[in-house]
């Protein structure tokens, strides 16, 4: 029997298992989405014409696929091995990709590199203390440089880092603390311009289906 996660790597460990049969196929990677919705709102352009791009939590690494079949040199970071291990194998050969273990402060702390662009779909910048990566990220744009991300809309009234419970969590009497931060589109406005950012777009996209959850989107630049 497996037993539950105990670390948060171990919780991503786990996030995404695959419940078939066989090795697990590869993703398409026709389109660059930022919603859960496959098809659903902006694409790529999100992110101008980047030559260098880092993804932070690309998990199965589609995203990162896409970029890097248009030509961009993409990095995705992720701490959680088996993820990254799987990504690395589904993705074996495409030209100007790669992915590492590691957490995102520290790797963007460590790591020398300057990018265009840096992003999260549903990622990293979710589940980081806004105040620890952002300085982070605007360190290692280029000026003019893109900060995109998107994770689902916030739920009024529950903003700040809120607890999160893991279908791999339910039923334990030692219990995971896994946090994610949520906040108004205007609120991380506010956040991002008080660590330098500028040229800040926030919105939540509505839902093909106006009942389902839309998805929180935001981009800025580091000034030129």
């Amino acid at each position: 029997m497996s037993h539950a996660p105990k670390t948060p790597a171990e919780y991503w460990d786990k996030y995404k298992p695959y419940k078939g049969e066989g090795p697990q196929p590869a993703p398409q990677v026709d389109r660059f989405d930022w919603t859960q919705y496959p098809g659903h709102g902006p694409g790529g352009e999100v992110l101008g014409s980047p030559r260098r791009a880092l993804e932070l939590g690309p998990a199965e690494g589609k995203e990162a696929a896409h970029l890097a079949r248009h030509g961009v040199e993409v990095t995705g970071v992720d701490f959680s091995p088996v993820q990254v291990g799987r990504a690395r194998a589904w993705w074996n050969g495409t030209p100007g990709l790669s992915f590492v273990q590691g957490e995102a402060c520290a790797y963007l702390s460590s790591a020398p590199a300057e990018y265009d662009a840096i992003y999260s779909v549903w990622g990293a910048v979710w589940f980081t203390d806004p105040e620890d990566l952002f300085p982070c990220v605007f360190k290692r744009l280029a000026p003019g440089g893109v900060f995109a991300f998107s994770q689902a809309e916030p739920v009024a009234g529950s903003y700040g880092p809120q607890r999160m419970r893991g279908k791999w969590l339910e039923g334990r009497t030692r219990e995971l603390t896994v946090l994610r931060w949520q906040y108004t589109p205007q609120t991380w406005t506010d956040i991002l311009k008080q660590h330098g950012f500028a040229d800040i777009d926030a919105q939540v996209i509505k839902a093909p289906d106006p009942k389902k959850l839309g998805t929180l989107l935001v981009r800025a630049r580091v000034p030129a």
